[in-house]
This record gives structure tokens, C-alpha cells and sequence, in this order.
């Protein structure tokens, strides 16, 4: 199964400079302990885990740089049990700010890991970028990053390393589906992550619309209001979302793609650690009202699981394909100092109109399709669409012909 890197909640804040008493690190260690004490969701946790003695242990430790300061953090943060809530090294946290805004630098390759064998390998180069450039074609296995095993890193820190400073150099290591191998050399660049993608598609004599959203920035929501405008420009009758490999990003604009598909239904309750909910509902009118369905895997996630459990709880669109990744919690992400790095937070969690918690649980889809699940989600060979378009166009053939206008 693929997935995709995961994207959390993301809204900035700063901190207010600690105790001077400290140096430099030591105060990092005391101000990250406060920022978790102030806003994790779930304070009761810090009374099993002796919080305040972690604090303490923490600097009780040699730290005299950043790096000492980081690793200590991590001690302290680890006995929470919330992989969510860690802290972001300076590469980290400038890397998730960019993915907020719909871009990065780096080599503009999209990564998965292969069902059968777990190889990491190419889902797609995005146009214009460096990768593309070289003729990196999908399906490739990546099988170094600058002589580092990418299977030993795994995805997370493959696709980290791949990230870097703008004009700076990657040496990869591919094997391409003929299985030649090669080493690329590519400089990395500013490259548009493309997180929304459309077309028309033709099936069975009715026009669909296919909408894709890779992940939730900050230029989605007016990306989606274009396509949807395009596609109903082009006569487009039914749609089919996808949200595959989708694994989050900013809540506020999964809130927006919902509220631009429903008309004045619950979209998502979330729930603070003061125990308070706060609902919030789509206003009156869509962009788009027609007849939709939804495609979503386990790599769907976060805040794509916010819209998709919205869009099926108010029986706005079935889900289609496989059971979601199920992360029902929303962090955000903190500045920290002014070294560059940061935290995660986790803050609340959330429940779909219907009251579902579908933390590590995730969300059935109402048809389960067969596997093995496509590799290129999108492509000429996504089986999965096939099967959704064929789904939409029976349906629409269901539907009462319109009435003819009168002259």
C-alpha cells in the first residue's frame, strides 16, 4: 500500500524568551516543556508519565549545544506516547512550513513504498522539476540517497534528505522498471508540489470530472474552486474526488474543499483538552452540487479524513477503495527560539458529523475495491478509477432526464 508523507495541523506561533539564568540550551529544553504543558490535549497523561520530573532529568543532562538540547527533548517527550507531539530539528520545521504553502526545495519527486517488496519507488516526478528534468520515470526504485541506503532510511528520512537548500546538489541512485541501474546528480530547486490536479474523463457517454488533491496547503481551497469552475465549463455531469495517499495537512483548508461540496451540513467536531467541542458547519451553497464519488485508502489521513468522513456522514459521496489511515488528533506546530527548530503539538481531537472518533480506526469506505491497490493513483493504469467512473456513469444513467427548457 502507498503512502505518503504525513503533513499535520500546521498554525505558527512564537514563544516568549525563558529564564536567563539558563544558557542557551538548557532554556530550549525549559520553553518546550512549557509549550507541551500549556497545550497537549490530553493533560492527565503528565500525571502517569511524572512530567515534572522529565523536566528535571532533562536538565540534569550535559547540554551545551543544540544538538545536546535537541536530543534531550526527545527524552522528555518521548514517554508521552504520541508519535504527533516531537520536536522539529530546523530542516524539519523550515521543510513543514514550506509544504504548508504548497512548495519546497528539493528534487520534486513524489515516493511510496511498494506493496510487494516495501522498495521505496517513484509514484511520479512533478512537471518542471529537477527529477523530471532527468527523465526519472514512475515506478523507478530509488535505491540511494548520497550513498545512504534508502531502504535503511526509510520514506520519511529518504524524502527529508531530498529536501535541502535551493541550488545545492543530491546524488541519487535508481534502478528504472527495466531494471537498469543508474546514479543522477540533481540540484535541487523551488518546486510546486502541484497538490491539486484535474481533468475531464469520457465513460459511457457521459462527461466526468476528476479532481485529485495530494495534500491540504494553504493554495488549495482557491486551486479547487478553479477546477471545479473548469470542469463545469467543460459540461462536466458527475465528479470523482480523490483522496488517496492524502495524508493531511492544514485543517483550514479541508474545511474549505468542505464547505465548497456541502450545503450547510456538519463538516467535523473537535474537542480540546479543556473538554470543550466546537462544531463547525458548511455554509449555505457549493461550487459544486452534483452527483460525486470519493476515492480513499490508507494513506488517506488527518485532515482528507475530516473531509471524506464529512462528505459521507451527510451522504454527500460514497467512499470508495479501502479503510483509511485513522488519525483522529490535530497538532499544531510551534516556534521555537531562534534556531530554527520547533515543535508538533498535538492539541485536539476530532470527531465526523455522525460522532465517529476514528482514531487508529479510520473510516470504512462504503464499497471496499480490490486489491492489489494501483500503484500511480491518477494514471493510465488506476484501476480504482476505472472502476469509479464506471460506478458514476451507472448512476447517472439512473437519474430522470432533465427537462427540456421552453422555447
Amino acid at each position: 500500500m502507498l503512502r505518503l508523507l504525513f503533513a499535520a495541523v500546521f498554525l505558527l506561533t512564537f514563544s516568549a524568551q525563558p529564564a536567563a539564568a539558563l544558557n542557551d540550551g538548557q532554556q530550549l529544553v525549559v520553553e518546550s516543556w512549557r509549550l507541551v504543558n500549556q497545550s497537549y490535549v490530553d493533560p492527565d497523561r503528565f500525571e502517569e508519565i511524572h512530567w515534572k520530573r522529565l523536566r528535571q532529568k532533562a536538565l540534569e543532562r550535559s547540554i551545551q549545544t543544540s544538538l545536546d538540547a535537541y536530543d534531550a527533548i526527545d527524552g522528555m517527550l518521548a514517554p508521552i506516547g504520541d508519535p504527533y507531539t516531537r520536536l522539529l530539528r530546523p530542516a524539519d520545521f523550515s521543510s513543514l512550513k514550506a509544504n504548508t504553502e504548497g512548495s519546497v526545495s528539493g528534487v520534486g519527486l513524489q515516493l511510496g513504498i511498494r506493496q510487494d517488496d516495501t522498495a521505496i519507488v517513484v509514484i511520479a516526478p512533478l512537471e518542471g522539476s529537477p527529477a523530471a528534468k532527468a527523465g526519472i520515470n514512475s515506478g523507478s526504485e530509488l535505491l540511494s540517497v548520497d550513498g545512504l541506503s534508502a531502504a535503511e532510511l526509510g520514506l520519511e528520512a529518504t524524502a527529508a534528505r531530498l529536501r535541502g537548500s535551493e541550488g545545492s546538489s543530491v546524488l541519487l541512485g535508481l534502478k528504472d522498471p527495466q531494471g537498469k541501474r543508474r546514479e543522477v546528480d540533481l540540484k535541487r530547486q523551488r518546486v510546486n508540489l502541484q497538490p491539486v490536479r484535474h481533468r475531464l474523463l469520457e465513460r459511457d457517454g457521459h462527461r466526468l470530472g476528476y479532481l485529485r488533491i495530494t495534500q491540504f496547503s494553504e493554495p488549495v481551497p482557491q486551486q479547487v474552486a478553479e477546477a471545479l469552475k473548469e470542469l463545469q465549463d467543460q459540461g462536466m455531469e458527475g465528479l470523482v474526488l480523490d483522496l488517496r495517499n492524502n495524508s493531511g495537512g492544514l485543517v483550514s483548508a479541508g474545511l474549505a474543499v468542505a464547505n465548497a461540496l456541502l450545503d450547510g451540513g456538519p463538516i467535523v467536531e473537535t474537542q480540546n483538552r479543556d473538554g470543550f467541542s466546537d462544531a463547525q458547519q458548511a455554509g449555505r451553497g457549493q461550487l459544486y452540487s452534483g452527483p460525486m464519488l470519493t476515492l480513499v485508502n490508507g494513506g488517506t489521513a488527518s485532515a482528507s479524513e475530516i473531509l471524506a468522513g464529512a462528505l459521507q456522514d451527510d451522504e454527500r459521496s460514497a467512499l470508495l477503495g479501502s479503510r483509511t489511515f485513522g488519525k483522529g488528533l490535530i497538532q499544531t506546530l510551534i516556534a521555537l527560539g531562534g534556531d530554527g527548530s520547533g515543535l508538533a503539538v498535538t492539541v485536539a481531537r476530532y470527531l465526523t458529523p455522525s460522532g465517529r472518533d476514528i482514531q487508529n480506526l479510520g473510516i470504512a469506505p462504503d464499497a471496499v475495491l480490490p486489491q492489489p491497490e494501483p500503484f500511480n493513483p491518477g494514471g493510465e493504469e488506476d484501476s480504482w478509477l476505472d472502476l469509479a467512473t464506471k460506478r458514476l456513469a451507472e448512476q447517472l444513467a439512473e437519474l430522470p432526464a432533465k427537462p427540456l427548457a421552453a422555447a
